[in-house]
């Protein structure tokens, strides 16, 4: 038998519920997908097991490549080649091209497509030019006897290289959930509608307004509509993110997606689909979540910079070479400078670092999901963030307990007894209080629900009432209101109170600490709650948070983020579904471990260990890794820098032009140090 705790409000004056206006508040919600629309679309088409057989494919035909090639003409200690081996080069590096070159096509022509050239076109050029010049190298020298020199060898490790950095992104790139799909598994699968006097199961996506269905105790609301008949308590947490039950009665508006109660009600459908709340979340969601999405990264700015770069001083050696050394000097010169450019250490130089990060913030307890947003963590300004499961619990305890005239342990007892079959926190809290005091074992009999306001039953031939203060004024009992904050519930013997008891949630041992070093570090907190606003000044108060938003929808939530970031970066901490949307919207986002998959799969990070601190961990280490990301980016493109302009001829008038032996050593030190550098990025705390 489930109880009806409406004698659980959070407040310290009338513990009813309150009543949500559903129809006043603003349902334009959102949903996002984890699926991380970076510039690179090509690999996002594709999942991880086909990038990695690519990956393997292109490995085992780059290795005979490697060694029977010259590297930019260069004969190395291992390098083996035989009467015939440019042929074989030539199919081995064919059949390369087709197997791992896909994926960057896909990405440059994205990137066209957006006309924002970045790295997918760089390597895409690269790899076009090194095969195609090395087969018109082969065929020139096989069939014409004239020796023109040959990039397979660096076409080959260009592909490998990409394809291995590519494939650590997409590890790092943390497929949490579709956030929809969460979305749509909080919605039943069928609803019961009424046609006359008869009930019909039908599919929710069948549904139209006006409609008139039946949700039964313990069901999720198929669409948004307004109760016609029925009494009821309603999980509305969906969109508040506390866990007191809301009553809903004949004329009260209810939201798809949340929970009924113990009670059946019959609803009028008002809105449903796209439209309804659940609807407008989706679409809200993945709004905010693919303008986060497709920010371009630090990295994506260097590769577009320099594509533009080479491709210029390749056009101008074509065009200052061809009169003055003839077609053949200049388009060798225009291969070699494309060539240089391409991006061997620049594809390595991110991933690298965010992989690195991405295991040790995972050793602290944290798991990175969309590494863009990582940046943002170098200029945070503001720290908005729920309230309950996020600074506090959200477990309720008993706080206060007073008796007026009669024993305390037995009182503890009858409560407990009254309260013993429900399944409500509240109810659980009182009955959990009780053993741990140790109080008398009793048994109620004829117990039932008083809807709205609590619950009442026999012990021993005497009448026991636990409900409300809004019961009590209802039916003119004297009582002395219990001054103290949390939800409060009086206990009445044949119409006398003899006890009052006060529940509230608490805060995180970590919550203090952490709000106090967000401050020292200049981030100011900003508590965002659907809590009342006593509850959430109090919990303010005790942090010292002076910025408070409370009584806020999933829409406040984002606005206000919106509103924050008018101002400076924001970073949004949440764990229920009503904070998702704020999640999808915020610059950086870090959902709670123990919060919901819908929360999980829209935020940026999430926090699996239950200690606040590690945000803080989490932020500096976010803050050390873009230092190695741009210190990585330096490296990487300080060789296409010095060597592009060389390869070109500008020092050509000093006889000075860049030797390919050099270009190779230059170009392979600046992808070891890249990567050395990314091992450098240790914990430090």
């Amino acid at each position: 038998m489930t109880m009806n705790h409406d004698h659980m409000n959070m407040t310290n004056k009338d513990t009813s519920h309150e009543h949500h206006d559903m129809s006043s508040m603003n349902h334009d919600h959102m949903e996002m997908s984890s699926h991380e629309h970076t510039s690179h679309a090509g690999m996002d088409s594709m999942d991880m097991s086909d990038m990695k057989r690519r990956f393997w494919w292109a490995f085992f035909l780059m290795l005979p490549i490697i060694i029977i090639t010259p590297f930019m003409g260069i004969h190395l200690p291992f390098t083996f080649t035989f009467p015939g081996s440019s042929w074989v080069s030539a199919l081995l590096s064919t059949l390369l091209y087709f197997i791992g070159s896909k994926p960057f096509w896909d990405g440059a022509r994205a990137e066209f497509r957006t006309k924002k050239p970045a790295m997918m076109s760089l390597i895409t050029v690269g790899l076009n030019v090194t095969f195609w010049y090395s087969i018109y190298a082969v065929l020139s020298t096989q069939l014409f006897h004239v020796h023109v020199m040959d990039f397979f060898w660096e076409f080959a490790t260009l592909n490998v290289i990409m394809l291995l950095g590519h494939r650590i992104e997409m590890s790092v790139t943390m497929q949490a959930g579709d956030a929809t799909a969460k979305l749509r598994e909080l919605m039943p699968n069928i609803a019961h509608v009424k046609h006359n006097d008869m009930l019909m199961d039908m599919p929710i996506d069948t549904l139209k307004s006006n409609m008139i269905v039946r949700v039964l105790a313990g069901e999720s609301f198929p669409a948004d509509g307004t109760v016609v008949e029925g009494v009821s308590q309603v999980d509305e947490s969906l969109m508040t993110g506390e866990s007191r039950l809301v009553e809903k009665k004949i004329g009260s508006q209810v939201v798809g997606g949340t929970i009924n109660g113990n009670g059946t009600l019959d609803v009028k459908l008002t809105t449903v689909g796209d439209d309804s709340f659940i609807g407008q979340l989706k679409e809200t969601l993945l709004s905010s979540q693919d303008k986060k999405s497709r920010a371009e990264t630090l990295a994506d700015k260097v590769a577009a910079w320099l594509f533009w770069v080479a491709l210029l001083f390749a056009i101008g050696s074509l065009l200052i070479w061809t009169p003055l050394r003839g077609l053949g000097f200049a388009v060798n010169i225009a291969a070699t400078v494309l060539v240089i450019a391409c991006p061997h250490a620049l594809g390595l130089a991110v991933p690298l670092v965010i992989n690195r990060t991405k295991a040790i913030a995972a050793q602290e307890g944290i798991l990175i999901k969309n590494r863009k947003a990582l940046v943002a963590a170098n200029h945070l300004k503001f720290a908005l963030m729920d309230k309950t499961g996020t600074l506090t619990t959200g477990k309720f305890t008993v706080q206060h307990f007073s008796v007026y005239d009669f024993d305390q342990s037995k009182a503890l007892g009858i409560m407990s007894a009254l309260d013993q079959q429900s399944t409500h926190p509240l109810a659980q809290s009182i009955v959990n209080y009780a053993k741990e005091q140790h109080a008398p074992k009793i048994q109620a009999s004829h117990v039932e629900n008083i809807a709205g306001y609590g619950v009442r039953g026999k012990i021993d031939d005497q009448l026991y009432t636990l409900a409300s203060a809004k019961y009590l004024k209802q039916n003119h009992i004297t009582f002395t209101p219990l001054q103290t904050e949390g939800s409060i519930s009086y206990l009445l013997e044949e119409g006398r109170v003899i006890a009052a008891i006060a529940q509230g949630d608490h805060l995180k041992e970590s919550a203090p600490a952490f709000i106090r070093t967000l401050l020292n570090q200049g981030i100011t907190p900003v508590m965002i709650t659907g809590d009342n606003e006593l509850a959430a000044k109090q919990i303010a108060d005790e942090l010292k948070i002076t910025d408070i938003h409370s009584q806020v929808s999933p829409q406040d939530k984002i606005n206000l983020v919106s509103e924050y970031q008018q101002h400076g970066t924001t970073m949004m901490i949440g764990d229920g579904i009503n904070d998702a949307p704020a999640l999808a919207q915020a610059n950086l986002s870090i959902a709670i471990g123990v919060g919901t998959e819908v929360a999980h799969a829209s935020a940026d990070a999430i926090l699996i260990a239950d200690q606040l601190s590690k945000i803080i961990d989490f932020i500096n280490l976010a803050k050390r890794s873009n230092t190695k990301q741009v210190q990585n980016l330096w490296w990487g493109a300080s060789y296409n820098i010095i060597a592009i302009p060389l390869a070109a001829g500008v020092l050509a008038f000093a006889g000075i032009m860049l030797n390919p032996m050099i270009a190779a050593l230059i170009m392979s030190l600046s992808t070891i140090i890249v990567a050395i550098n990314a091992l450098l990025l240790m914990h430090y705390y």
